[in-house]
């Protein structure tokens, strides 16, 4: 991997990661509409690995996933998500960390 590029494996795997995870969460009357934006996110990540993707439109789509799990981090189930890991995750595959 060179510089600025994306492991598109292991995106892949932290998507898996999330989904399994996704679906273990409650959803409580405050958090369901953060965890359906949440969703819809890895899913549209989902769909952008599949498709052969440009490294701009993975990039796009790992800080949109960033971007919403730091802004949801206090209102996530604790015990469904290790939202700091993923943060870390995300951010490694970005090359901030």
């Amino acid at each position: 991997m060179g510089p600025g590029q994306i492991d598109l494996n292991a995106a892949a795997r932290l998507v898996d990661m999330l989904e399994r995870d996704l679906a273990r969460a409650r959803q409580g009357d405050a958090s369901a509409e953060h965890i359906e934006r949440l969703r819809a996110d890895v899913e549209q990540l989902r769909a952008t690995l599949a498709a052969a993707p440009a490294p701009e439109e993975v990039h796009a789509g790992l800080h949109a996933l960033r971007d919403t799990l730091h802004a949801l981090g206090d209102e996530l189930q604790v015990d469904a998500f290790k939202v700091s890991d993923y943060v870390a995750r995300v951010g490694r595959l970005l090359g901030l960390s």
